[in-house]
């Protein structure tokens, strides 16, 4: 059970997405997988005032392109895309802290389809801890986000005034992308 070659060939599309250039291939329990080239992915979806813990890209990159892959498809479950994302992270070294973090972040991102009573609870015996652990800074992390935007903000209308831009304002940007 693993990726078959290197990493990922991908080429970006923009600021949020990217193609996969070659195919990615991994071998599950039972079952093949080929992401085939051509693929858009967003790598891990991740709010921006979480990325200090969890970027959008890292050893766990071809996971999150498969887990976008399966999630894609009719043919696999949620929860069994879900469960894929979490043994991939695994066999890439991820700790177990930010595995299951990222597995429950995937499972309550699906709203927990095809959840049973254990999944549940092993979710929100995760997502519990993991709140009280990111509450106080990811609140820092936002408010500074809607700080700066506010500077962009103020910089923007003096640059409409000076020299009449016809740039949009900007939006806050709470997310990667």
């Amino acid at each position: 059970m693993a990726f078959v070659g290197s990493g990922p060939v991908v080429e970006e599309l923009d600021a949020q997405f990217w193609r996969v250039v070659e195919p990615l291939v991994y071998h599950g329990a039972t079952q093949e997988f080929v992401i085939p080239a051509g693929f858009r992915t967003d790598f891990a979806s991740v709010p921006r005032a979480v990325v200090w813990l969890v970027p959008r890209y890292g050893v766990y990159t071809r996971a999150a392109i498969l887990h976008d892959y399966l999630r894609s498809l009719s043919t696999v479950s949620t929860a069994d895309a879900d469960g894929i994302f979490r043994r991939c992270l695994r066999e890439f070294g991820v700790s177990i802290p930010r595995r299951y973090m990222m597995w429950a972040a995937v499972r309550l991102g699906s709203r927990l389809r095809g959840a049973g009573i254990g999944d549940i609870a092993l979710v929100a015996l995760i997502a519990v801890p993991s709140a009280v652990f990111l509450v106080a800074p990811v609140t820092v992390v936002t408010v500074f986000l809607l700080l700066f935007w506010l500077v962009e903000l103020v910089f923007w209308g003096f640059a409409r005034l000076g020299r009449r831009t016809v740039a949009p304002p900007p939006k806050p940007q709470l997310k990667t992308a």
